[in-house]
């Protein structure tokens, strides 16, 4: 089942039902005649949003939602700091990196200190897609070699390249024929005792294929916590097959745009819980919460053979209104202790959906404030994608805003801003609880 696939009824803007969207009609209709099919909504009833403020959002009538998805404005809608920081830039200068300009060397120390010192350089994007690219690129000179291996429902983004090693697209979407895909380490299914050795096993596999192939092994590439795979969050799972990876000459690129930036409650970057330090990584949505900024961090002697040989320049990218706005996510996540609130309000969101105790939650996992919730039929224990749709639907009637991820589209997928509150707790629980009697 492909990402589109599973989204089919929760995002397409073709499924909403006539009449059902609070007057917004014709706004529909205007987006639809004006952006074309393929920019989709969220829910069979889209959401017309005019307002946000923390973990909360405002519709076109008033009406208050709770936002159990968005990390884009990951320390919380119209934070007060980062908005002051942005406009005060704004109104001083904005332009692009080939001046000088000290915003961007004060982040990248501020950045680069949050990571292991062989992470020693960043280069600029304004898109995690942008970054994602930009390290493929590096990595391919550093190597030498063109393969890819990557999880089976990843998803990196959406330039050709990326596109490419994104098969959660579905759609006419295929990925290239230099990338293997291996199943995610699925804490659900597999004994974690097992995890890394079979990932790790999986990973070898797909090496060998691509070195068979003539394609070589350039990268392995994964996004820490599998967000789009079903949310998968054992630590100390990845250590085996980044080794496998460098042993074939490729390297590791952890791909932090989903668990990067405090997400996890326990360590800044995804990565960390593995104890590994990767080759390259990148980042991007939450970084500038919602202002356009993304990065690459890297080893230097990773990224020397690409920088001195391609002149590469982004014209928005390290802008100093997008450092402010970076600089200000840092302040805010260090000032009002966001690592520990993902940390302590997510355990207690798991325990309160676990707490619930219906028999079609089969599985609830995750670290800090990313979390899924596997639903399956009570009976076969199979995956059970139209009770899953049905419920993010009926959520929303309840406005509690989550989606779905996994295999099957079968995974609720819970990722709200890290400012997420224990009061937001008790209404996301009791939302939950009622659609889940509806449904019975």
């Amino acid at each position: 089942m492909s990402f589109s696939k599973a989204f089919s009824n929760i995002m397409d803007s073709n499924s909403y039902r006539p009449g059902a969207a609070d007057g917004a009609e014709p706004l529909i209709a205007a987006r639809q005649r004006l952006l074309g099919p393929a920019n989709r909504l969220f829910y069979q009833r889209p959401v017309h949003i005019v307002r946000g403020l923390g973990a909360h959002l405002y519709d076109a009538d008033g009406l208050e939602y709770l936002d159990g998805y968005n990390n884009v404005a990951s320390v919380g809608h119209c934070e007060p700091r980062v908005t002051e920081a942005v406009t005060r830039q704004m109104a001083t200068l904005n332009t692009h990196t080939r001046y000088l300009h000290g915003g961007i060397v004060d982040y990248s120390e501020r950045l680069l200190a949050t990571m292991p010192g062989a992470l020693d350089q960043v280069m600029y994007a304004c898109t995690g897609s942008e970054a994602n690219d930009l390290a493929l690129r590096v990595a391919e000179t550093f190597t030498g070699a063109r393969g890819v291996v990557i999880t089976a429902d990843a998803y990196h983004g959406n330039t050709a390249a990326v596109t490419a090693i994104s098969p959660s697209l579905g759609g006419a979407t295929t990925i290239g024929d230099h990338v293997r895909t291996v199943a995610p380490p699925d804490s659900y299914r597999v004994p974690a005792g097992e995890l890394a050795e079979r990932f790790a096993a999986d990973v070898a596999r797909a090496a060998d294929e691509l070195k068979a192939a003539g394609h070589g092994v350039s990268a392995l590439v994964l996004d820490t916590i599998f967000s789009s795979d079903g949310v998968y969050a054992t630590p100390d799972v990845l250590g085996p097959a980044v080794d496998v990876v460098r042993g074939h000459g490729g390297v590791f690129l952890a791909d932090e745009v989903q668990p990067g930036f405090a997400r996890t409650g326990d360590t800044t970057w995804g990565f960390q819980r593995h104890h590994v330090t990767p080759d390259l990584v990148t980042m991007g949505k939450p970084m500038g919460n919602g202002l356009p900024v993304a990065a690459m961090v890297g080893r230097s002697e990773v990224i020397a053979p690409f920088a001195t040989g391609v002149p590469y320049f982004n014209t928005f990218a390290g802008n100093p209104v997008s450092m402010a706005a970076a600089w200000a996510v840092l302040d805010v996540i260090a000032d009002d202790g966001l690592l520990g609130n993902a940390r302590d309000v997510g355990a207690a969101l798991r325990e309160g959906v676990s707490a619930i105790g219906d028999p079609r939650i089969g599985d609830v996992r995750g670290s800090g404030l990313y979390i899924g919730v596997e639903i399956s039929d009570p009976e076969t224990g199979t995956p059970d994608r139209t009770t899953a749709r049905r419920l993010v639907n009926e959520l929303r009637e309840r406005r509690v805003l989550i989606s779905v991820c996994g295999s099957e589209g079968q995974v609720l997928k819970i990722r709200p801003p890290l400012v997420f509150s224990p009061s937001d707790v008790d209404w996301f629980c009791s939302a939950l609880t009622d659609v889940l009697a509806l449904l019975a």
